[in-house]
């Protein structure tokens, strides 16, 4: 049983929130997003405005669809008034980022630069050469591009050099023994 779909998601003040059938439209002061619900659940605003999202029957797929439609609304909500945020941190000698117009230039220790096109609705800043800090309103947008960043160069096990998330921790081995 759903313990986080029994809550209501509040909505914040300066936020709109519109049901059109299985459709929930937000828009607040960061932009505007918009999920499609499982027809598993369903979704409904309570007096107080806030929205309630409940399964359809005790069948174990609305069930699990449940959590997850309550909480991708809470993500909307999230994401028009605050936004989601990932930083990520490059570890190697010569190893560095820059945002040069709409592309962001990556050092990664190729025989090439790695230039990643930034998408519609992302913002990419360096302020280190080894730190990128990726912002945006969709949640699963922004951790997209984050991994899709991360995997030019993932961190390697030896000495730890790659692109990583802030704070991640690197599981190190012991390299050869003489």
């Amino acid at each position: 049983m759903s313990r986080i779909g029994k809550k209501a998601v509040p909505v914040p003040k300066g936020v709109t929130a519109d049901i059109n059938g299985q459709t929930v439209s937000v828009k607040g002061p960061k932009g505007q997003l918009q999920f499609a619900l499982n027809d598993l659940v369903l979704v409904s605003k309570t007096e107080d405005g806030s929205i309630k999202v409940d399964p359809k029957d005790e069948s174990k797929p609305a069930r699990a669809s449940w959590g997850m439609s309550r909480t991708q609304i809470a993500n909307l909500l999230k994401g028009v008034t605050t936004g989601f945020e990932k930083k990520l941190e490059i570890t190697g000698v010569g190893y560095k980022a820059a945002v040069q117009g709409k592309n962001l230039n990556l050092s990664l220790g190729y025989s090439h630069d790695v230039i990643y096109a930034i998408p519609e609705g992302i913002a990419i800043a360096c302020p280190k050469p080894t730190e990128i800090t990726i912002s945006g309103i969709d949640a699963q947008k922004v951790g997209q591009v984050a991994a899709e960043i991360r995997e030019f160069r993932p961190p390697e096990p030896y000495k730890g050099k790659g692109v990583k998330y802030a704070g991640e921790q690197i599981v190190r081995k012991e390299g050869k023994k003489k």
